[in-house]
């Protein structure tokens, strides 16, 4: 029996710039986690979870799971990611033993919130079959190879950010600049040390989420014809990201925060964004914390001073049907 996991994430300066060949700083909260337990059997099997599931207790039940979970469950990207695995092997000349295996997995992580439960589930598995056959994958290419299995295989629309800090875990630094993205096929990952943060809050919303999908809007559209807008807002959420670096490693907290609420209101700009999204933000900042998107909408990450201002942020989003959590990083 084989048991992998791979761990939700929040984006925390830079994004959405690492689509378009920019830089970004992220982290795991391994408050929230997938699990996939790979096991040899007599067929090749994918076990359905509860979110794969066809069977509701009403109309009203279908429409509230639909609107929290989408369209699809895990076996689709689980298959996808298995097809993706075996092309990868064979460009590698790998020789895949003839053994099948059952794969189940399970998810914890809030879906549709923007962090990372598709590609966690992905890399989870990953990880698994990895193990089962014996092929040692470097870290950057297990991130390509998750993030090929939406781009490629299902044709979703993902940037490399979720599969690089599900793959590398903790505290990390990404600069996805277009002759790396482009010559190779990755960028250059530099993990931070979490002890370097000051006091993160991730913050999500409990009510039905609209998804990355509607989020996203015509923002690559403008990208792609030049919009100057877009292009420059581009390259300064980039500088963001490394200034953002630079603010940790001198334990300069005040220059972060800055960035961090820069980070959002560059996007408020030039994005669509749902009014429930701004409610959240604008809550989290009244109670005294920073606060940016910690995806594509429906959660929020940020710091804070201390334990009263953490109180104040937990009350205030609780009245707005907001769940806040003190995101684990690393391991204890």
């Amino acid at each position: 029996m084989i048991e992998t996991y791979a761990y939700a994430r929040a984006g925390l300066l830079g994004n959405p710039s690492d689509g378009y060949f920019g830089k970004t700083i992220a982290l795991t909260a391994r408050n929230f986690r997938a699990r996939v337990l790979l096991y040899p059997s007599a067929r090749l099997e994918i076990k359905p979870s509860k979110a794969d599931m066809p069977v509701f207790e009403s109309l009203q039940d279908l429409y509230a799971t639909t609107r929290w979970r989408g369209y699809y469950g895990g076996i689709r990207i689980i298959q996808a990611l298995l097809v993706r695995f075996m092309d990868y092997c064979r460009e590698q000349g790998f020789e895949l033993e003839n053994r099948n295996f059952t794969v189940e997995y399970e998810t914890t992580i809030p879906l549709r919130l923007g962090m990372g439960g598709s590609s966690s589930i992905i890399i989870a598995a990953l990880r698994a079959v990895s193990q089962y056959f014996g092929v040692d994958i470097p870290l950057p290419i297990q991130a390509k190879l998750a993030l090929e299995t939406e781009t490629k295989e299902l044709g979703v629309p993902a940037g490399p950010q979720d599969r690089v800090i599900q793959v590398y875990e903790g505290l990390v630094y990404m600069d996805f600049a277009r002759e790396l993205m482009e010559g190779r096929g990755y960028g250059e990952y530099e993990r931070l040390d979490p002890a370097l943060l000051p006091n993160i809050y991730l913050a999500y919303r409990t009510s039905l989420s609209e998804g990355t999908e509607v989020f996203h809007n015509n923002v690559r559209e403008r990208w792609n014809r030049g919009d100057p807008d877009v292009v420059n807002a581009m390259k300064r959420w980039a500088d963001i990201a490394a200034e953002g670096r630079e603010a940790l490693l001198a334990r300069d907290y005040d220059r972060l925060n800055r960035l961090i609420d820069e980070n959002f209101d560059l996007r408020q700009r030039i994005y669509r964004i749902d009014p429930g999204n701004i409610e959240m933000i604008e809550t989290a900042r009244a109670a005294g914390a920073s606060a940016n998107f910690a995806g594509s909408g429906g959660a929020i990450v940020g710091a804070y001073a201390d334990e009263a201002v953490y109180r104040r942020l937990e009350e205030a989003m609780r009245r707005i049907g907001i769940a806040v959590v003190k995101p684990v990083i690393q391991k204890p």
